[in-house]
């Protein structure tokens, strides 16, 4: 089989459990070159999802890869209060080494922007697991560079199930609404990963025990991520990994289905704030609608496993 070479990637992340167990899988990727890690504020605040992200790198010994500090806040609005399901640290206080590089002087939009023009146009694909308040800044301020980016990948949004912070919103979208509608609008290449398929992906305790068991450390430290979110709930016999899913879809994107939809986002007060509607009015978006959920577990487990 002839060598392909690696996608070069940036993540945009609030880790964030999920968001923790995406990045240790791209970190296991033999696909990815990470080019760096962008922090945005939103599970937690951004002094802490930076402190998360130099942390995870810290563990995995990638002290090649920057970290870039991002947009503290959303773009027009106050910024969401920190979930709990994720804990004081934002990582279900699972025990992760300090960083040991800081992050860059440079703010991300600007360091993003640098990357791209760097490169060739579409080099460079974004995989955002947070509120899009970067990206969005990157196509108001920067437009040139926005669009050399090959392709996004978002998780995020709902499209025809209930949304998880209102009866038709997904957090990403609803923390900052404003961005999730000028990154939408903006026509740059961009598949849509929501609630509708990552609900559908769900690891059990019989899932982390195989990761434990395999005495690989990324394997391991995901049982300990996924492990803590069982211990934030009752009577839960599987959890949902919404953030890994950009990461398999950009593996392994036949085991998602694909729908093109015309989409818009509502910028609307709190309760609407980021739920999408399909009409002739949207703007055309890939998005992923259903996943064959037991085989992208078996990838996550396989990947992890094998690193």
């Amino acid at each position: 089989m002839p060598h392909v070479k690696p996608r070069q990637i940036v993540i945009d992340t609030d880790p964030g459990i999920d968001d923790a167990i995406g990045i240790l899988l791209a970190l296991a990727s033999p696909e990815f070159s990470i080019a760096g890690v962008t922090t945005v504020a939103g599970n937690i605040g951004i002094d802490t999802t930076t402190r998360n992200a130099g942390r995870l790198l810290a563990f995995a010994g990638r002290h090649d890869i920057p970290v870039v500090t991002g947009a503290a806040a959303p773009l027009s609005r106050p910024g969401p209060e920190p979930l709990n399901l994720h804990g004081k640290d934002g990582i279900g206080g699972v025990a992760l080494p300090a960083p040991v590089r800081q992050p860059e002087n440079q703010p991300a939009v600007e360091w993003l922007a640098e990357l791209l023009l760097k490169e060739p146009a579409g080099a460079v694909d974004v995989f955002a697991l947070g509120p899009l308040t970067n990206i969005a800044h990157l196509v108001l301020d920067k437009p040139d560079a926005a669009k050399r980016i090959g392709r996004i990948i978002a998780m995020g949004g709902v499209v025809y199930e209930p949304g998880n912070v209102g009866p038709r919103s997904e957090f990403n979208l609803w923390a900052d609404p404003e961005a999730a509608d000028v990154v939408l609008s903006s026509g740059l290449p961009l598949v849509l990963v929501p609630l509708d398929v990552t609900r559908r992906v769900r690891a059990t305790r019989d899932f982390t025990a195989t990761l434990s068991a395999s005495g690989k450390p990324l394997a391991s430290m995901v049982a300990d991520l996924i492990e803590s979110y069982f211990e934030t709930s009752t009577h839960q016999e599987s959890r949902p990994l919404h953030d890994p899913c950009v990461m398999l879809f950009a593996l392994a994107p036949e085991l998602f289905r694909l729908e093109d939809l015309r989409l818009s986002v509502s910028t609307g007060p709190a309760e609407e704030a980021g739920a999408l509607t399909i009409g002739e009015r949207g703007t055309p978006v890939q998005v992923a609608t259903s996943v064959d959920g037991p085989a992208a577990l078996d990838l996550l487990a396989r990947t992890l496993t094998s690193f």
